[in-house]
């Protein structure tokens, strides 16, 4: 009798240790598809980034419009410039570099230096 008591108490131990070990493994399993869940989603607006850098231009001013906020360049092509922009120092003839974004299919001004 205490031989089947004490195959049925490391029977149980067993169940009990496999059971644990399947918790662990279940728990396991979900955080690696959490993880790969975020990774993916992070993956997906990783091209985002690569669209909104600012691109750098070196040209003359040709034209500023200080109602319409834009100031032209000379190689024909228009900026939009933030409504607290300062246009101090910038008129026709000026060699400037503009930093700029397109935002709409419209370049937007990030910065804008003047070249002595």
């Amino acid at each position: 009798m205490s031989c089947l008591r004490a195959n049925s108490a490391t029977f149980g131990r067993q169940i009990l240790s496999q059971t644990k070990f399947f918790s662990s493994l279940k728990k396991a399993i979900a955080m690696r598809f959490m993880i790969a869940a975020l990774m993916a989603t992070a993956s997906l607006f990783a091209p985002f980034n690569a669209f909104s850098q600012s691109v750098d231009v070196e040209s003359t001013i040709s034209k500023v419009d200080v109602k319409g906020l834009t100031i032209t360049l000379a190689d024909g092509k228009s900026y939009k410039v933030p409504e607290e922009f300062n246009f101090d120092g910038l008129q026709a003839g000026v060699k400037v570099v503009v930093f700029y974004t397109e935002v709409d299919g419209k370049r937007v001004v990030d910065d804008l230096e003047v070249v002595q």
